[in-house]
C-alpha cells in the first residue's frame, strides 16, 4: 500500500473522531436534515446527488457528507413516523400492505410470482426479515474489493444496527434438526459466511425493535446533507457536447404535490449523480433518462442519450420454496435467526409465530382442514378463531413456523423492460425461474434437507405426527402463493413442487451488472459523473442475505469516492 492509501486512512480516522469524538451527529429519528420534498427549492446545487435513500443510499450519503454537500432523494416516506410499524411482529403485514403509503410496492413478475419493492427511507432493511450475515470470500474476490476496507466498512455498519439474536425453543429445535439432517458443523454465532449451520446477526434489538439503514444517517454531518422524502426522480439530466463524453448534470424530481424541482451538480468536475435505487429502480431510471436499449427507448419516444443494450439484462431472483409446519406446542415470535449453509448451493432459514392477513390465514386453514381427516380437525383450532373473526387475525400469530430454502447463485436469469414512462410504476420484470436444470436440482436437494430437519428427533415437539411430508407439500400446493399453474403431481414430485410453488426471497439483483453497465469503480460506462452503487450491480447475491453487504458497499464506496475527490484516482489494492 502506497502513500495515497495511508493518507486516505488518515482522512477516515480524522472524520470518525470529528463526528463521534465531538458528538456533532444527530440521533434517529430526530434528523433535522430530513424533509418532505415539497419543501425543496425549485433549483438547488450539490456535490453529490444520490437517487434512493435505501440500504446502500443511506450509508453512502452519511459517508459522503463527512466532506461534501449531499442530497438524497427518496421516493418513499420515513420509517420513523410510526416507530413500531417496522418491528418484528409486523413483518408480513408490512410486506402484504398494498396501501399507497405502504413501505413495500407490490408487483408480479411476468413469471407469475408475487414480489415487492421497498418504498421507504432505509429501503429493504425496513421490510426484510432482519438477518445480518456477511458475504462469502468468493463474492469479494469477484468484485475486486479491498479486504481491509471491506472489514472496516462492515464494522462501521455493525456498530449501529447489528445484534446477536435470542435463540428460543422453536428456532433452537429447528437448528438442531438441521444439524441432524447433516448441515454440519455447528458454527455457533458469527457474522461470517461459513459452511454448516450458524446463528447469524439480526437488525432487531432485544425489544424486537428494528434498526435500519436509515439509522446509519446518525453518522452524517447534519450541516452537509439534505434528505427529501416523497421525491420521485423523473430523469437524470445530461450534457452532451461534440467530441466530449456525455456527462450527468443533475436530476429532475417531483414532490408529492406534483411540483417539479431541479437538483444540479456544482461546477466541481468531481461532483456526481449516484444511482442507489435498487435492482428495479436503477435500470428503470437509466432507461427513462435515455441510457438503455435504443429500440426500447424509441418505442416510448425517449431521446437516446446512449445506446446500452445491457441495461436491464442479467436480472436474477433467488428462488424460494417453503414448508409451513403447524405446531401442537406454543411457538415464539421469531424471524430468521440462523441459517444452514450447504455445500450444494442451498440456504435453509426459518421463522415462527408470525402474523398473516385474514384472507391468507383463511386459505391456510381451509387447505389444512382439507388434508386432515375428520378425527384430527381439532388440530386446526389454531386457525378457528381467525375463521370466525377474520379481523382478529391482524393481531393473531399463527402457531407454527415457515421453513424455507433459497437457491444460491441461480444460473437462470432474466431482464427488465419499461412498462411505461411513469417512474412511479414498476417496470416489467421477467426472472425465468428454474430455466436452468441445475437451479432446480439445488431446490430439490434443499427441500429434502428442510423435510429431514422437520422430521428430526430434535424438532419432534413442534410438528403434528398426523402430518406427513406429503401432507406438508400438499398444504403448500393448495395455497395461493403465486399465479403459476399447478401440476397434478406437485405434492409427489419435488421437481414439480419447486416449479409450481416458487416464490421470491426478495433478493433480486442485477440489471446494471458490474463489468457490463458499470466498471470496477461503479462508474457507468461511457458516461461522466454518474455511478451506480446498489444491488443492481451484483452478478450474484452476496452471502445468505444481502443487506449486510449492500450497506457495507455504501460505506465502502463513499470512502473510495472521497479518496478520489481529495487524493486523485484510487487504486483497488
Amino acid at each position: 500500500m502506497g502513500f495515497e492509501f495511508w493518507m486516505f486512512l488518515s482522512l477516515v480516522y480524522v472524520s470518525h473522531f470529528h463526528f463521534h469524538g465531538l458528538s456533532l451527529a444527530e440521533k434517529a429519528p430526530y434528523y433535522s436534515f430530513v424533509h418532505e420534498a415539497a419543501m425543496a427549492p425549485e433549483v438547488s446545487f450539490y456535490d453529490y446527488i444520490i437517487i434512493g435513500g435505501g440500504t446502500a443510499g443511506c450509508p453512502l450519503a452519511a459517508t459522503l457528507s463527512e466532506s461534501a454537500n449531499v442530497l438524497v432523494l427518496e421516493r418513499g416516506g420515513s420509517p420513523y413516523e410510526n416507530p413500531s410499524k417496522p418491528d418484528k411482529g409486523n413483518f408480513f403485514p408490512n410486506l402484504l400492505d398494498v396501501s399507497p403509503s405502504s413501505y413495500a410496492q407490490e408487483f408480479t413478475s411476468e413469471d407469475g410470482v408475487y414480489n415487492a419493492r421497498a418504498r421507504v427511507l432505509g429501503g429493504g432493511s425496513v421490510i426484510n426479515a432482519g438477518f445480518y450475515s456477511r458475504a462469502e470470500p468468493e463474492f469479494l474476490k469477484q468484485t475486486g474489493l479491498n479486504e481491509a476496507l471491506v472489514n472496516y466498512s462492515y464494522q462501521w455498519v455493525e456498530k449501529k444496527i447489528a445484534f446477536e439474536p435470542s435463540m428460543l425453543q422453536w428456532q433452537s429445535a429447528l437448528r438442531d434438526g438441521l444439524l441432524e439432517a447433516g448441515v454440519l458443523p455447528n458454527n455457533g454465532f458469527t457474522f461470517d459466511h461459513i459452511y454448516g449451520t450458524k446463528i447469524g446477526g439480526t437488525i432487531f434489538d432485544g425489544d424486537d425493535h428494528r434498526h435500519t439503514a436509515a439509522d446509519l444517517l446518525e453518522y452524517a454531518n447534519p450541516y452537509r446533507i439534505k434528505v427529501y422524502l416523497h421525491a420521485t426522480v423523473e430523469k437524470i439530466i445530461f450534457e452532451t457536447k461534440v467530441f466530449s463524453r456525455t456527462r450527468a448534470q443533475g436530476v429532475v424530481f417531483e414532490d408529492e404535490l406534483g411540483k417539479k424541482h431541479w437538483a444540479l451538480l456544482t461546477k466541481d468536475y468531481k461532483s456526481e449523480v449516484i444511482l442507489s435505487a435498487g435492482a428495479l429502480g436503477s435500470p428503470q431510471l437509466l432507461m427513462l433518462s435515455g441510457i438503455g436499449p435504443s429500440q426500447q427507448l424509441k418505442k416510448f419516444g425517449i431521446k437516446v442519450v446512449m445506446d446500452q443494450p445491457l441495461v436491464g439484462q442479467g436480472l436474477v431472483d433467488n428462488p424460494l420454496n417453503f414448508l409451513l409446519v403447524p405446531s401442537p406446542s406454543p411457538v415464539e415470535l421469531s424471524l430468521v435467526s440462523f441459517v444452514g449453509i450447504t455445500r450444494f448451493g442451498s440456504y435453509i432459514e426459518a421463522c415462527s409465530g408470525i402474523s398473516f392477513t385474514p384472507s391468507w390465514s383463511r386459505s391456510v386453514a381451509k387447505a389444512l382442514a382439507a388434508i386432515l381427516n375428520q378425527t384430527e380437525q381439532s388440530s386446526t383450532k389454531l386457525f378457528q378463531e381467525g375463521i370466525l373473526n377474520p379481523e382478529s387475525l391482524l393481531d393473531t400469530r399463527i402457531r407454527g413456523g415457515i421453513i424455507f430454502e433459497k437457491v444460491k447463485d441461480p444460473i437462470s436469469s432474466g431482464y427488465l423492460e419499461l412498462r411505461n414512462m411513469n417512474p412511479r410504476d414498476n417496470p416489467k420484470v421477467t426472472f425465468n425461474y428454474f430455466q436452468a436444470p441445475e437451479d432446480l436440482m439445488k431446490c430439490v436437494h434443499g427441500v429434502k434437507i428442510a423435510i429431514d430437519a422437520v422430521y428430526s428427533k430434535s424438532f419432534s415437539n413442534f410438528r403434528y405426527e398426523i402430518l406427513s411430508a406429503k401432507a406438508l407439500l400438499e398444504l403448500i400446493v393448495n395455497l395461493p402463493l403465486n399465479q403459476r399453474p399447478r401440476h397434478l403431481t406437485s405434492a409427489f414430485s419435488l421437481e414439480k413442487f419447486c416449479m409450481d410453488t416458487v416464490m421470491t426471497i426478495w433478493h433480486y439483483h442485477g440489471g446494471c451488472c458490474l463489468g457490463k453497465v458499470v466498471d470496477r469503480d461503479y462508474k457507468v460506462l461511457g458516461v461522466e459523473a454518474l455511478r451506480i452503487v446498489d444491488g443492481s450491480t451484483f452478478t450474484s447475491s452476496p452471502g445468505t442475505n444481502p443487506q449486510a453487504t449492500v450497506m457495507m458497499l455504501g460505506r465502502y464506496m463513499g470512502l473510495k469516492i472521497l479518496q478520489e475527490r481529495y487524493f486523485g484516482k484510487y487504486r483497488k489494492k
